[in-house]
Protein backbone atom coordinates (compact mmCIF):
# COMPACT_ATOMS: atom_id res chain seq x y z
CA UNK A 1 0.00 0.00 0.00
CA UNK A 2 1.33 3.33 -1.04
CA UNK A 3 1.75 6.19 1.79
CA UNK A 4 0.28 9.43 1.09
CA UNK A 5 2.37 12.22 2.52
CA UNK A 6 1.34 15.85 3.05
CA UNK A 7 3.43 18.89 4.21
CA UNK A 8 1.44 20.57 7.00
CA UNK A 9 2.84 23.83 9.21
CA UNK A 10 1.93 24.09 12.79
CA UNK A 11 2.60 27.57 14.95
CA UNK A 12 2.80 28.08 18.52
CA UNK A 13 1.64 31.50 19.31
CA UNK A 14 2.44 32.70 22.16
CA UNK A 15 0.99 36.48 24.15
CA UNK A 16 1.99 37.72 27.61
CA UNK A 17 3.59 34.30 28.76
CA UNK A 18 0.73 32.35 26.98
CA UNK A 19 -0.16 30.05 24.09
CA UNK A 20 -3.45 29.74 22.07
CA UNK A 21 -5.22 26.29 21.38
CA UNK A 22 -8.27 25.53 20.31
CA UNK A 23 -10.41 22.50 20.42
CA UNK A 24 -10.29 20.25 17.09
CA UNK A 25 -13.59 19.22 15.95
CA UNK A 26 -12.51 16.11 14.10
CA UNK A 27 -9.79 14.87 16.13
CA UNK A 28 -10.68 15.44 19.56
CA UNK A 29 -8.00 17.12 20.89
CA UNK A 30 -6.75 20.59 21.64
CA UNK A 31 -4.15 21.97 19.10
CA UNK A 32 -2.47 24.90 17.73
CA UNK A 33 -3.14 26.85 14.61
CA UNK A 34 -1.97 24.52 11.39
CA UNK A 35 -2.86 22.96 8.65
CA UNK A 36 -1.60 22.03 5.07
CA UNK A 37 1.46 23.60 2.99
CA UNK A 38 0.00 25.10 -0.41
CA UNK A 39 1.34 24.47 -4.00
CA UNK A 40 3.10 27.66 -3.76
CA UNK A 41 4.05 28.09 -0.02
CA UNK A 42 7.05 27.72 2.02
CA UNK A 43 6.31 26.51 5.44
CA UNK A 44 6.69 29.45 7.39
CA UNK A 45 4.53 31.65 5.01
CA UNK A 46 2.12 29.00 5.48
CA UNK A 47 2.04 29.00 8.92
CA UNK A 48 1.58 33.01 9.62
CA UNK A 49 -1.61 32.61 6.74
CA UNK A 50 -3.04 29.70 8.94
CA UNK A 51 -2.29 31.34 12.06
CA UNK A 52 -4.36 34.51 10.61
CA UNK A 53 -6.93 32.72 9.51
CA UNK A 54 -7.67 30.63 12.07
CA UNK A 55 -7.31 33.17 14.67
CA UNK A 56 -6.88 37.00 12.56
CA UNK A 57 -4.01 37.36 14.74
CA UNK A 58 -0.02 38.56 12.78
CA UNK A 59 1.99 36.62 13.82
CA UNK A 60 6.03 37.20 14.08
CA UNK A 61 8.21 33.70 14.10
CA UNK A 62 10.60 33.24 16.58
CA UNK A 63 13.48 31.96 14.74
CA UNK A 64 17.04 31.25 15.62
CA UNK A 65 18.96 32.48 12.55
CA UNK A 66 21.20 29.46 11.17
CA UNK A 67 25.01 29.95 12.73
CA UNK A 68 26.82 29.94 9.99
CA UNK A 69 26.25 32.10 6.56
CA UNK A 70 25.81 30.44 3.13
CA UNK A 71 27.33 32.86 0.24
CA UNK A 72 24.80 31.57 -2.23
CA UNK A 73 24.09 34.01 -4.82
CA UNK A 74 20.81 32.54 -6.29
CA UNK A 75 19.61 31.46 -2.86
CA UNK A 76 18.40 32.10 0.95
CA UNK A 77 18.18 31.12 4.19
CA UNK A 78 14.58 30.02 5.43
CA UNK A 79 13.46 31.11 9.01
CA UNK A 80 14.07 26.71 10.15
CA UNK A 81 10.98 25.24 11.98
CA UNK A 82 11.75 24.12 15.72
CA UNK A 83 10.78 20.71 15.15
CA UNK A 84 10.10 18.26 12.04
CA UNK A 85 7.50 15.84 12.79
CA UNK A 86 6.10 13.05 11.19
CA UNK A 87 2.23 12.56 12.08
CA UNK A 88 0.18 9.10 10.90
CA UNK A 89 -2.94 10.36 9.85
CA UNK A 90 -4.80 7.33 8.38
CA UNK A 91 -3.71 3.68 10.46
CA UNK A 92 -5.55 0.55 9.21
CA UNK A 93 -6.42 -2.68 11.40
CA UNK A 94 -3.20 -4.21 10.26
CA UNK A 95 -0.89 -1.51 11.01
CA UNK A 96 -0.08 -0.40 7.70
CA UNK A 97 -0.12 3.42 7.08
CA UNK A 98 -1.64 4.90 4.17
CA UNK A 99 -1.50 9.01 5.17
CA UNK A 100 1.06 10.74 6.91
CA UNK A 101 1.66 14.28 7.73
CA UNK A 102 5.19 15.71 7.71
CA UNK A 103 4.87 19.10 9.84
CA UNK A 104 6.98 21.98 10.23
CA UNK A 105 6.72 22.91 13.91
CA UNK A 106 7.16 27.27 14.27
CA UNK A 107 6.88 29.43 17.46
CA UNK A 108 5.56 32.76 17.24
CA UNK A 109 4.53 36.03 18.76
CA UNK A 110 0.81 38.09 18.73
CA UNK A 111 0.22 41.15 20.32
CA UNK A 112 -3.11 40.45 21.63
CA UNK A 113 -5.49 37.69 23.14
CA UNK A 114 -8.38 38.39 20.85
CA UNK A 115 -8.99 35.83 18.36
CA UNK A 116 -11.44 36.40 15.62
CA UNK A 117 -10.94 33.81 13.08
CA UNK A 118 -10.82 35.85 9.23
CA UNK A 119 -12.33 32.70 7.71
CA UNK A 120 -16.02 31.26 7.97
CA UNK A 121 -15.03 27.53 8.12
CA UNK A 122 -12.67 28.00 11.32
CA UNK A 123 -12.96 27.30 14.70
CA UNK A 124 -15.25 29.81 16.54
CA UNK A 125 -13.27 32.00 18.80
CA UNK A 126 -15.31 29.69 21.36
CA UNK A 127 -12.67 27.04 20.70
CA UNK A 128 -10.09 28.31 21.64
CA UNK A 129 -8.45 28.80 25.22
CA UNK A 130 -4.68 30.41 26.44
CA UNK A 131 -3.06 28.40 28.39
CA UNK A 132 0.21 29.54 31.07
CA UNK A 133 2.60 27.73 32.08
CA UNK A 134 0.75 26.64 35.05
CA UNK A 135 -2.27 25.51 32.97
CA UNK A 136 -0.21 23.52 30.56
CA UNK A 137 1.03 21.59 33.45
CA UNK A 138 -2.09 20.59 35.13
CA UNK A 139 -4.00 19.88 31.70
CA UNK A 140 -5.10 16.94 30.03
CA UNK A 141 -3.38 17.66 26.91
CA UNK A 142 -1.37 15.75 24.80
CA UNK A 143 2.47 15.09 26.09
CA UNK A 144 3.38 16.84 22.69
CA UNK A 145 1.24 19.31 23.19
CA UNK A 146 2.68 20.22 26.54
CA UNK A 147 6.13 20.33 25.90
CA UNK A 148 6.03 21.97 22.88
CA UNK A 149 3.62 24.39 24.68
CA UNK A 150 6.43 24.91 27.20
CA UNK A 151 9.22 25.43 24.77
CA UNK A 152 7.26 28.65 23.02
CA UNK A 153 6.61 29.75 25.69
CA UNK A 154 10.47 29.70 27.06
CA UNK A 155 11.39 30.59 23.19
CA UNK A 156 9.20 34.33 23.14
CA UNK A 157 10.63 35.51 26.88
CA UNK A 158 14.23 34.61 25.78
CA UNK A 159 13.30 36.59 22.78
CA UNK A 160 11.91 39.57 24.30
CA UNK A 161 14.78 39.38 26.91
CA UNK A 162 17.22 39.84 23.91
CA UNK A 163 14.94 42.33 21.80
Amino acid sequence: METTRHFTTTVYIVEDDATALHHHERLGIRIPPGGHIDRDELPHEAGLREVYEETGLDAELIHTPAATSVDAPAGQALPQPRYQMLYDVTTHEDGTVSHQHIDHVYYARVNSRSITPSEPDEAPASAWQWYDKADLTTSKLDPDTIQLAHEAINAAQEYDEIS
